[in-house]
């Protein structure tokens, strides 16, 4: 673990405990809801928080979260990426992606329409200003249509947000490539 990455989690010094749900993993203490959600993790859903799968992976692989099913059984690691990859064929993929970019200190929130992965926050902007990128998560070797690739470039200008495109190899290395409009004059 980086220098950066102990500084980020190092309030985090409890044990967070967390349930599995439908769609992620949901938080019900009040103290760690207020801990997670300051730091950009999950959306507040009444009086939970609601974990996507991959900052449940995060947080559980960082030893920060604990999470147990419905029978307060221990989930573990290998397990919750299973169940996330009955969901998402794409979930090794996007976990990868999720954690490099947490370690390098951005702020990550789950992306939204023409298959956009993750909504990346500039450091230190996070809850001050908008997502300046839009990443798009792909593995090495498995194709992707030009119609697909055209789609989320274009929404992505739509919102003026810069899309970036997260090729992960099969050795688990991630390259990232700015894609953008080619204008022939």
């Amino acid at each position: 673990m980086s220098t950066k990455e102990k500084a980020a989690n190092s309030n985090l010094q409890f044990r967070i405990e967390g349930s599995l749900a439908e769609k992620g993993v949901s938080i019900s203490e009040k103290q760690s809801i207020d801990e997670l959600s300051s730091r950009g993790y999950g959306v507040v859903k009444g009086k939970e928080l609601l974990l996507t799968f991959c900052e449940a992976l995060y947080l559980l692989d960082k030893q920060i979260l604990e999470v147990r099913t419905e029978k307060d059984a221990k989930v573990a690691f290998q397990t919750l990426v299973q169940i996330y990859g009955r969901i998402n064929e794409n979930a090794w993929a996007g976990y990868l992606v999720y954690r490099d970019l947490r370690s390098r200190g951005y702020v990550v929130r789950e992306g939204f329409g023409s298959k956009v992965d993750f909504r990346v926050y500039d450091r230190g902007d996070y809850s001050k200003d908008a997502a300046k990128y839009l990443i798009l998560s792909v593995q090495e070797g498995k194709p992707m249509s030009i119609p697909d690739l055209t789609n989320s470039l274009t929404e992505s200008l739509s919102l003026k947000k810069e899309l970036i495109l997260a090729v992960v190899n099969r050795r688990g290395e991630i390259v990232y490539y700015s894609v953008s409009e080619l204008t022939l004059k």
